[in-house]
């Protein structure tokens, strides 16, 4: 499980970094800067998803005894 956080979280910040460069500053809530962003903000929600799911694997770990 903790590889495939890992894993599933590099490629999040490599979708955030390839769409980062998509974005046109000028017209930032048109065309594909708004795909872009909506992208970004879903990368990053993942992100904090699995951080959470790492914690929380954790935090049972250490209920149970187990290290």
């Amino acid at each position: 499980m903790k590889y495939f956080t890992i894993l599933v979280t590099i490629v999040a910040l490599g979708l955030i970094v390839y769409n980062a460069r998509m974005l046109d500053f000028d017209n930032l809530f048109e065309g594909q800067s708004i795909v872009a962003l909506i992208t970004i903000f879903a990368s990053l929600c993942a992100i904090a998803l699995l951080q959470i799911l790492r914690l929380s694997k954790r935090v049972d770990n250490k209920l149970k005894g187990r290290d």
